[in-house]
């Protein structure tokens, strides 16, 4: 899904006041190169990255899919 520019833009403003303040979670199978894609603009993009990332654990669950294992499995038991 791509934002549009008033949507990027309330995205930012929600992710910069819990900033130091409140936890985010965030999920995504993009990588942060990739983001520019979905928000459009590139100095926002990396501000919210870096606002994102100050502080941050990042979790990175490069491997395979949980859910395809779990289908392969259950068509077995078919």
């Amino acid at each position: 899904m791509s934002f549009d520019k008033e949507g990027s833009e309330l995205l930012f403003t929600n992710l910069s006041l819990r900033a130091g303040r409140k936890s985010t979670i965030i999920t995504t199978n993009l990588s942060f190169e990739r983001w520019g894609e979905i928000f459009k603009d590139p100095v926002m993009t990396a501000a919210m990255i870096d606002r994102l990332t100050h502080k941050a654990y990042i979790v990175n669950m490069n491997g395979n899919s949980f859910r395809l294992k779990e289908t392969r499995e259950w068509m077995q038991k078919q």
